[in-house]
């Protein structure tokens, strides 16, 4: 394999599907005794937009907050 004139290389499919790496994904490269490593950036959660859906579902089962909701799953 060849780097490109911009620098760029293509990472086999074989790889991109083992490691799950699709279009856009991020990865970094490291230096490790003198090899150069490329490693997948492991993707953050915006729990934040989920913030609120469980209300409803919460309401039909008579509960008030996530809490009681756990506690009640425990069986406690």
């Amino acid at each position: 394999m060849k780097i490109g004139e911009r620098g760029q290389v293509t990472i086999p499919k074989e790889f991109r599907e083992k490691f799950g790496l699709k279009p856009m994904a991020e990865v970094e490269f490291e230096e490790d005794g003198g090899q150069l490593v490329i490693k997948k950036v492991p993707r953050k959660l915006n729990l934040a937009k989920w913030k609120g859906h469980c209300r409803r579902s919460f309401e039909k089962m008579g509960l008030t907050d996530a809490d009681e909701f756990i506690e009640e799953i425990r069986g406690r």
